[in-house]
């Protein structure tokens, strides 16, 4: 675990292993290395602490909204992947009856605007703890509901796509109003002086586009450039994050101003290497499902896959891309922990 890599690669700077980071919600592994209960409030934090160190993570991903909306929001349901996690909630709800209420509906006045300077003291408590807690790893800034996951907690799937796809025109003020709250939190959080910010925005499915490239063009990626200036103005770093497939978009989301991507095996670190490699942070791109039901000899293929690419990039982060779920064998945790470190040597 290294501070030092982990603000080195995403300067752009060669390191002597390639830095590496997780998103792991698998507490069996957290206790095993750490031999702490991290489901336990009181032992959690170093539960935790000891874990990233033995794992040897250089990168925390990390994001925060501020306080929860106080207003409308979706019920969709969930699925139960984390260990002591809630069981399935099957109860789907929306409380928005019709398409004309979604493409009438305005954020703004549901939700409220922050207060920049309160949300600025608010972001910058929180992350100053958490930084603190993990003094041994690199903490971004970072903010969840941007645009596109927005528009998901809000109205859910379906009254999202059909509204947007009923009249895009009048879809555009709904999403002017989420912006414009996004707006505020960004502003807030560039006042806070950190240098790294992950953007998350789930704007794609695992086979691609929700909508036609054409609508992401005109109405979101216009308005990230807007939010990423007001972040790089302050000297900030932008990585976009987002589940599914955006090979697409690499290019229109680089165009806009994004520093470095996040993303899953669907989307195509090949690409991303060969264009990017040298000018972006690059975090991924390891498939879960090989480490859940692969062989041996198919993890390790999995992890070259992905080093060995990153090995001529400098701000290349290894990561499972989609999660380490609580379902993947314990034993294949260790043994691509192991493969990390074995081939992560330039």
């Amino acid at each position: 675990m290294s501070y030092e890599i982990g603000s080195k690669a995403l300067e752009l700077e060669f390191t002597e292993r390639i830095a590496h980071t997780e998103y792991c919600d698998h507490t069996g592994i957290v206790r095993f290395l750490s031999g702490l209960e991290p489901l336990n409030p009181e032992t959690a934090e170093q539960a935790y602490r000891e874990f990233f160190s033995k794992a040897n993570y250089d990168f925390l991903w990390y994001s925060n909204d501020g306080p929860q909306w106080e207003g409308r929001i979706t019920s969709m349901g969930h699925a139960a992947y984390v260990e002591g996690g809630k069981d399935y909630d099957n109860k789907l709800s929306c409380p928005f009856s019709s398409v004309e209420e979604v493409l009438s509906f305005d954020p703004v006045a549901e939700y409220t605007l922050p207060d920049i300077k309160e949300r600025t003291v608010f972001f910058a408590t929180a992350w100053k703890n958490t930084q603190q807690a993990y003094p041994d790893l690199v903490l971004p800034a970072g903010y969840y509901k941007t645009l596109f996951s927005a528009c998901i907690q809000a109205f859910g799937w379906e009254m999202f796509l059909c509204a947007a796809g009923t009249d895009h025109q009048r879809f555009d003020s709904v999403l002017e109003g989420f912006y414009k709250i996004s707006e505020a939190n960004f502003k807030a959080w560039a006042e806070t002086g950190i240098r790294y910010f992950i953007c998350h925005d789930d704007i794609v499915w695992s086979n691609g586009a929700v909508f036609h490239p054409d609508w992401y063009r005109k109405y979101i990626f216009p308005r990230y450039k807007k939010l990423w200036t007001i972040l790089k103005e302050k000297g900030m770093k932008v990585i976009f994050c987002s589940d599914g497939n955006f090979t697409e978009f690499i290019d229109d989301i680089a165009n806009a101003g994004a520093d470095g991507f996040i993303f899953e095996p669907m989307t195509d670190l090949d690409y991303i290497v060969e264009k990017y490699g040298k000018t972006k942070i690059i975090m991924g791109n390891v498939d879960c499902r090989v480490l859940t039901w692969g062989s041996r000899h198919e993890i390790e293929q999995e992890v070259t896959r992905c080093i060995i690419p990153g090995k001529k990039c400098p701000g290349f982060f290894i990561a499972v891309g989609n999660h380490i779920p609580s379902n993947v064998p314990l034993e294949n945790i260790l043994y691509y922990f192991d493969l990390v470190e074995k081939h992560g040597k330039r």
